[in-house]
């Protein structure tokens, strides 16, 4: 299957990144290599470093990006290691990042990759097929507690308590092997009224197995200070989010590198000493525009947040 991503809030991106012709940039997810083809045709004498941890993406990034050999280099590895690629590449600070996180159309569509409740696949929902951990070994191996938990807090499933214990009897009988039979129980466990007026039954689950599978919101959380970190002065970070979850950390880390005072509000002036690292560039988040929705439904739930360094 060809890979096929439509990159989102493209121009806002772009835009916030403040590109200077001879800069350093690095996009965290390259994904089908959107977002990197438009910072390169801005760019002279400066450089991109793309990531991702698909080799589908890095493949046809690859032959998105050959007319910019010289501009670009692909690393397949995730966003988290950042710090250590830079240090491979002789690189110590960048005038810009992008992440742009979720999971690609091409994930979605790609029936064989399991992400998608639309269709019925195995169980798999690996970004990163190198690793152990699938969907499929969590569905049947995590007790009833810990997928009530993920469940609960990556999917934010009123009926979380209700799933987890029926994955838990299903599995009992025989182990859940496809996208389809865990559809099915799922489908069990949230009373008809809701599903008739609800979007689809297994959305959330879906999200949070995901979400657990790949550990995304731990990588986002421990790796936003690290980037703050290697921007240069005015360099930018520029983050798409896809759901509350991701877009709170976000939010909350931004802020905390802004104002990062930690003495009581009563104080009549700061003692902690700790510096602001830079400022927020967006109070409130770009969103996609009518338009871009209509073209692309899956941008949607999009929120852009953007960060400079000082």
């Amino acid at each position: 299957m060809e890979f096929k991503h439509t990159s989102v809030l493209l121009e806002e991106t772009i835009e916030g990144l403040n590109i200077r012709p001879d800069g350093i940039y690095i996009d965290g997810t390259l994904g089908g290599g959107g977002h990197t083809f438009e910072i390169c045709k801005r760019l002279t004498s400066g450089r991109v470093i793309g990531i991702d941890q698909d080799e589908a993406a890095i493949q046809a990034a690859g032959e998105r990006l050959k007319a910019f050999e010289d501009k670009v280099t692909i690393v397949r590895s995730n966003y988290s290691d950042l710090k250590s690629i830079l240090e491979q590449q002789h690189i110590q600070k960048a005038d810009g990042i992008i992440l742009d996180l979720g999971v690609s159309s091409y994930q979605l569509d790609n029936a064989e990759r399991g992400f998608s409740y639309q269709s019925d696949s195995l169980l798999d929902m690996r970004m990163d097929r190198r690793q152990t951990l699938t969907a499929r070994e969590i569905v049947n191996g995590y007790s009833e507690m810990e997928l009530y938990r993920i469940i609960r807090d990556y999917g934010e499933d009123q009926f979380a308590k209700n799933i987890a214990k029926h994955i838990v009897q299903a599995r009992k009988e025989k182990s859940i092997e496809t996208t389809g039979q865990l559809n099915e129980v799922i489908k069990a466990a949230i009373p008809a009224k809701i599903r008739a007026v609800g979007g689809h039954p297994s959305k959330r689950t879906f999200q949070a197995i995901r979400i657990e599978c790949n550990r995304e919101l731990e990588v986002l959380k421990d790796s936003l200070e690290d980037m703050i970190e290697l921007l240069s002065p005015q360099g930018r970070l520029c983050i798409i989010t896809f759901h509350s979850l991701e877009d709170r950390i976000v939010k909350t880390m931004f802020r905390r590198n802004e104002n990062p005072c930690i003495c009581p509000p009563h104080f009549p002036a700061c003692v902690c000493g700790l510096q602001a690292r830079g400022r927020v560039i967006t109070r409130k988040p770009i969103l996609p525009s009518e338009e871009e929705m209509q073209e692309n439904s899956r941008s949607k739930s999009a929120k852009l947040r953007i960060f400079e360094r000082t």
